[in-house]
């Protein structure tokens, strides 16, 4: 009768299935890139990749630790989620829309590797595996920080442009051109104004 699979057993295989989704990752984040309007969402994604593939290697890292192979298994989770980004980019959205759209795809894929990472350092450390755990908590920290660094450049500017239909540098000058006209008001009421007239009594 074959060994009950143990907790250190799926722990491989969800390290494995980690190592291939950081595989596919280095591959889909220059499309992601290429397709931004967005500079400062364009340099987000290029730091990114370069933190995954700095992912990578920690991960052949934790294979050494545990005395194992580095291999990796197909991640269908990543797949789907990079193929669902590939689907939007092949949409007709342009500017700050395709920005947002694209945002909303790389977050999802974020939030998939904070749930994994997070439940990988929880069983390193219940296991005694402190050199993996530290290496793995490092992914995560990281996974966290390109999380809230795509959530800052959608809140700064990216969700309100989109909502205004803005698309590109010369669509931001017009809006705050149009914006400085009225007065005191914000950027982001002026174009609610401009979307929505008030109908006269």
């Amino acid at each position: 009768m074959p060994d009950t699979p143990t907790l250190h057993d799926a722990f491989l295989d969800e390290i494995k299935d980690a190592y291939d989704a950081e595989k596919q990752l280095t591959k889909a984040l220059p499309k992601l890139a290429k397709a931004s309007t967005s500079p400062e969402l364009r340099q987000a994604f290029e730091d990114h990749l370069e933190e995954t593939n700095g992912h990578v290697d920690k991960l052949e890292q934790v294979f050494q630790i545990l005395d194992e192979k580095v291999k990796g298994v197909h991640c269908d989770g990543i797949a789907g989620i990079i193929e669902e980004g590939k689907n939007v980019m092949d949409e007709d959205f342009e500017g700050a829309t395709m920005d947002a759209v694209i945002i909303a795809a790389a977050q999802r894929a974020e939030h998939y590797e904070i749930a994994a990472y997070g439940t990988l350092v929880a069983w390193a450390k219940i296991m005694g595996h402190n050199e993996a755990a530290d290496l793995l908590q490092e992914i995560l920290d990281e996974e966290k920080a390109a999380d809230e660094k795509l959530n800052a450049i959608a809140e700064s500017g990216v969700n309100e442009q989109a909502v205004s239909g803005i698309h590109g540098e010369e669509g931001e000058d017009e809006e705050e051109a149009m914006a400085g006209s009225r007065g005191n008001r914000r950027p982001a009421a002026a174009a609610i104004s401009r979307r929505t007239p008030r109908k006269r009594r």
